[in-house]
């Protein structure tokens, strides 16, 4: 059984279709980050492994979520219909025969409402940083992902906000994980988004990838990347 960890603030809209996507020896669990919308609920009533990480946060879901797993492999994803739950297996796959220790989904939109002329920027610099910090040819810090459990537990991230995803990569990059990643499908997601769809959300987004890179900056002064 493989583990998927969904971190879920407000996504009871799109709960059913995200859920319903989940292929056959994967478990859903979702990481209720103090919704008020019944998404908890929601999500249990699908079937899903429900636990509640009321510590706001998108790295303190994440954490939490991760704690909660025992499959010897762990996937993450987005809650809000953007990913298509059914190609898990592209991410998982690598890991689960040992070809790679932390596999990537690079985002490619369907339209342009997927993502917008400003996401599509900072995701294109964000991956630019990654690559001059880490040497890793990656061109999408993708929210879908999939690595072991122990090994990530092992790593020790400690942002617990939007910093997070970022944080696993450059710490594994750090450690000379085999990073890869492979093309998954972007889709406009259900609902309001709580990062680029808010002025407040962007702001903490990009504070917090600031701070990741100048801690992994700090650490590249005493240790090789």
């Amino acid at each position: 059984m493989i583990d998927v960890v969904l971190p879920c603030l407000d996504e009871a809209a799109a709960l059913p279709t995200v859920l319903s996507r989940l292929p056959e020896g994967y478990r859903a669990i979702v990481v209720d980050n103090g919704s008020s919308d019944g998404s908890g609920a929601i999500a249990k009533d699908l079937g899903a492994m429900v636990i509640q990480e009321l510590r706001r946060g998108f790295g303190n879901a994440c954490a939490a979520g991760l704690v909660a797993a025992d499959g010897d492999v762990v996937c993450f994803c987005d809650c809000d219909g953007s990913l298509d739950l059914a190609e898990l297996p592209l991410v998982a796959d690598p890991v689960v025969a040992g070809a790679a220790d932390l596999m990537l989904g690079s985002r490619q939109p369907v339209s342009r409402k997927a993502m917008t002329a400003t996401a599509r920027l900072a995701n294109w610099a964000l991956a630019r940083q990654i690559r001059a910090t880490t040497n890793l040819q990656v061109r999408d810090l993708g929210p879908m992902r999939a690595a072991r459990r122990r090994e990530l537990l092992e790593l020790h991230v400690q942002d617990r906000r939007s910093g997070w995803p970022l944080e696993m990569v450059l710490l594994a990059a750090s450690r000379g994980w085999r990073i890869d990643e492979v093309p998954v499908r972007y889709s406009p997601r259900i609902g309001r988004s709580k990062v680029t769809g808010t002025v407040r959300g962007t702001v903490t987004a990009v504070h917090d990838m600031r701070g990741v890179f100048r801690a992994a900056a700090r650490t590249a002064g005493t240790d090789a990347w």
